[in-house]
Parts: C-alpha cells; structure tokens; sequence
C-alpha cells in the first residue's frame, strides 16, 4: 500500500481572547483545565510529562491510546512548539506504522501575544492530509472552549 498520509498541510487558526496571555497560557497547558477544553478532540483527553523544552509529553485519551511528542521551544506567555513523533498504542510507542510515519516530525505551535488585555492565541499545526477536515471542525472548537475557560 502506498503511503499516501505524508502529504502535511500547514493549517491555521486563531482567536482572540479576553484575558492576559498568562491566564490564557495556564488555561491552555495546566492539566487542571487541559481535559476541558481539549475534550473537543476526544472526551477525558490529558497529557503526562512536561512543557518544558527538550522534554517529552504524551497526549493520551482515557485509554491510554494517543500520540508522543517533544517539546521542541517554550517561552512562557508567548510560544510553545510541539514536534509529535509518533503514537502510543497499548501503551507502547508506535514509531512503524503507516500513521506513526506520517505523523513523525509533525509541529504545532501555540502563539500567543497580548495587546491591552486582549490576547490573540494562534495555532499553527502540520496536518496528515487525511485529517484536515477534521482538524478544520474540531480546533475552532477547542479554541471556542479555551476562550470560555480564560474568560470566566
């Protein structure tokens, strides 16, 4: 079968969001009120390790099934980007199948810049062809939840 899936797509989004980008940034990465506005893209989603550049993290449904990832950069308040490497599967990482290759060196980067206590939250993520529609659904979304979240 021939791959197919490494054809990525730079897909984009962004929203503005009426709080400070510190506020915004805990609300996005604490892991207290990660599974709520990530519950978009799956219900009961959490992540294990750090956001610390250099580390790993897992993002994991309940599971345990999910992807693997790198914290390639992180500036508190004002941009964290993730390499993904592949998945997880039966708590294993996945690094050989069709997907996991796809995926692998994949990024997302969150972007964030505050101007008079409005911040304006921007998502850049490298996107497998075959998930763009769902991702083009699924991260206004998500990003929809976040600004309820940061604003209460």
């Amino acid at each position: 079968m021939k791959n197919e899936s490494k054809s990525m797509q730079m897909l984009h989004f962004s929203i503005s969001i009426h709080a400070p980008k510190e506020k915004v940034w805990h609300t996005m990465l604490d892991d207290k009120t990660y599974p709520k506005w990530t519950t978009v893209f799956h219900e009961g989603s959490l992540y294990k390790g750090s956001w610390e550049k250099g580390s790993k993290i897992q993002f994991l449904d309940p599971t345990g099934s999910g992807m693997f990832s790198r914290i390639e950069e992180n500036k508190p308040y004002e941009f964290v980007s993730i390499e993904h490497l592949g998945f997880i599967k039966d708590g294993k990482e996945d690094l050989k199948s069709e997907g996991a290759k796809a995926l692998a060196g994949a990024h997302e980067n969150y972007t964030f810049k505050e101007k008079d206590g409005i911040t304006d939250l921007s998502i850049d993520a490298d996107t497998p062809e075959e998930y763009k529609e769902m991702f083009e659904d699924m991260w206004p979304k998500a990003l929809s939840k976040l600004r309820e979240l940061a604003e209460e």
